[in-house]
């Protein structure tokens, strides 16, 4: 296996790196960097958390003069992604002093328009930064260096006029990367595009599958929750991410996790950005044991010690459950996934086992479980109320006069 040293990098750099506590490359940053650091556009296909961001960050820190204006612009899906990598890039640039800012919405816009008077890398999402443009607050003429991460994500999220519009402002010398979990149509026609005979790099497997464990249980739609919470209570475990398919269900399902003594947080698209940072923090530094979530938590992110996956449902698209259970089972750690299947989704399971036939599934017999009291989200003015009669039912509409 390749050394860092080996790559050609610079001292300042190497130390940083090595006061990171990275030691060894892994094998998207071992394939990756010697073309990046050649100045080719480089295309790679590598899953969440294998490492992508140290790849383009050996870049910047080489090529961005600090004083020198806007020079590196990274676009990501999520305001959380953005957050990260913003992070990431500050740790790697500390030796050469770069002023690196994240710019994404839910967020007052007046300190990131000061930010970018200032700025030499710019970590954005997609409408935020379009924003910018739009008010002409940010220069991207003076670009070198221009990176997708997360791809995929951005454009399943509706975000690739907006991302078209960007790459255009950005001038047409310059170095172009890709990351992204899978290669779609979408993006081979960004690549044909707007990149200059790119180095192509795949690395599937981050995951270790001798490594990962995966079951499922068959339960009453109304059995669901008091299953989950009979398991989380009985299951040896590290840190714990349940998955649901909206808001709303996240909501229903950390309500009822406290309500049953079980130390759980919540985080989806709904929350503000401050409560949202301040949940990862909490799940990431362990104080809070379960996080629930919605899709927004399965890419990009880097958690560490998550030994359980549960999908409380099964979402719609099956690369969405490979990015959910590419949070555990990482790093040579084992970890676990388990799903909890009622009538409701089948179809979808249905849709994971044919597009991943590859994935050994296999099915557990449902133990004794105590139902629960679950108490139901109500209606618009917020009430809670109790709920026996199923664990996760649409409750009675209520009329108002007004």
């Amino acid at each position: 296996m390749k050394l860092f040293e080996e790559f050609g990098l610079s001292h300042e750099l190497l130390t940083s790196i090595e006061r990171m506590g990275i030691t060894t490359p892994t094998q998207i940053q071992g394939l990756s960097i010697p073309s990046v650091m050649q100045g080719k556009d480089v295309i790679g296909e590598s899953a969440t958390g294998s490492g992508k961001t140290l790849v383009f960050g050996c870049c910047i820190v080489e090529q961005v003069i600090p004083h020198g204006g806007l020079q590196a612009l990274i676009l990501t899906p999520t305001r959380e992604l953005a957050e990260q990598v913003k992070r990431s890039l500050s740790q790697l640039s500390h030796k050469k002093h770069l002023s690196v800012i994240a710019v994404y919405g839910g967020v007052s816009i007046g300190p990131q328009i000061h930010g970018l008077t200032r700025a030499e890398v710019v970590v954005a999402t997609p409408g935020r930064l379009l924003d910018h443009l739009q008010r002409r607050t940010i220069n991207l003429s003076k670009i070198k260096l221009l990176v997708l991460d997360e791809a995929d994500r951005m454009l399943d999220m509706g975000f690739i006029d907006d991302v078209e519009k960007i790459i255009k402002n950005c001038p047409r010398q310059r170095q172009t990367l890709f990351f992204s979990a899978t290669i779609t149509p979408s993006i081979k026609d960004l690549v044909d595009k707007y990149m200059n005979q790119p180095t192509k790099v795949s690395v599937m497997k981050y995951v270790d599958p001798s490594k990962l464990k995966q079951f499922y249980y068959d339960v009453q739609r109304n059995m669901k929750l008091s299953l989950l919470v009979h398991l989380l209570g009985h299951e040896k475990s590290g840190l714990v991410m349940v998955f649901c398919n909206s808001r709303r269900t996240v909501d229903f399902v950390v309500k009822n996790l406290k309500l049953n003594r079980i130390n759980a947080i919540a985080i989806h698209g709904g929350f503000s950005q401050n409560k949202r940072t301040k949940t990862m923090g909490l799940f990431n530094n362990a104080k809070v044991g379960v996080l629930v979530c919605t899709d927004v938590a399965s890419r990009g992110l880097h958690i560490d010690n998550v030994s359980h996956i549960y999908n409380y449902e099964i979402p719609k698209d099956a690369k969405d459950y490979v990015h959910r259970i590419g949070r555990t089972a990482r790093a040579g750690e084992e970890g676990k996934v388990i799903n909890l299947l009622c009538d409701f989704d089948h179809d979808n399971f249905f849709r994971v086992q044919r597009d991943y036939s590859t994935f050994n599934i296999e099915k557990i017999k449902k133990p004794y479980v105590e139902r629960i009291m679950a108490v139901q989200c109500g209606n618009r003015r917020g009430d809670w109320r109790s709920n026996n009669r199923g664990d996760n039912r649409r409750p009675r509409k209520k009329f108002f006069r007004r």
